[in-house]
């Protein structure tokens, strides 16, 4: 009786299949229609919409099906449908163009682009704290920030501001030995008679 409850599958095979592939491309489009900002920084709203979402739609999904192999099937199917429209959109730039979109200039020189900011409903402080991680103090320090695809907030910073890496120091050490080399050469040398 229990084993029934757990393997019987509720609604026929290719009924699963279609649910899952029409409700896994309707929240992609309305993912993508809501913009990188959902992505970008995920607060506690966005987090309470997306949990809400995935319960939303779960029914939509499953059906009247309760059964856990119904649930893996549908697991299975989702997750074979986001591998093929990912290895899709990888061979296809124009397809991975339409469903990530590109990026999105928030500031340019040291100064925001307010209108970019405003119709993706960023917040300032957050491009102020992907700043600060990058190693800036204000924004007047950054060259170029951009909303990537994925959500991602990238900063460049201004050349004259950005932190010395390990590559740099290493290549100063190097230079400051020869130096030292040098005048230690020069200075063993027996002074020139005029």
């Amino acid at each position: 009786m229990i084993w029934d409850d757990l393997v019987t599958v509720g609604v026929p095979l290719a009924e699963k299949v279609i649910r899952t592939v029409v409700v896994y491309l309707a929240i992609l489009f309305l993912l993508r229609l809501a913009g990188k900002r959902e992505l970008a920084q995920l607060n506690t709203f966005d987090l309470v919409v997306m949990l809400l979402l995935s319960n939303v739609v779960q029914n939509a999904v499953i059906g009247p099906d309760n059964s856990v192999l119904g649930g893996l099937i549908g697991a299975a199917v989702l997750l074979g449908a986001n591998a093929l429209v990912v290895r899709t959109a990888s061979h296809w730039p124009r397809l991975n163009r339409l469903l990530e979109g590109e990026p999105t200039v928030l500031a340019r020189d040291g100064h925001y682009d307010l209108p970019a900011i405003r119709r993706l409903g960023i917040r300032r402080a957050d491009i102020a704290v992907a700043v600060k991680k990058q190693g800036g103090d204000h924004i007047t320090d950054t060259e170029l920030v951009t909303l990537e695809p994925g959500g991602r907030l990238l900063v460049r910073l201004r050349s004259d501001e950005e932190d010395a890496s390990a590559g740099d120091i290493a290549m100063l050490h190097a230079q400051l030995t020869r130096i030292e080399r040098r005048l230690d050469e020069l200075s063993a040398r027996p002074p020139e008679r005029p």
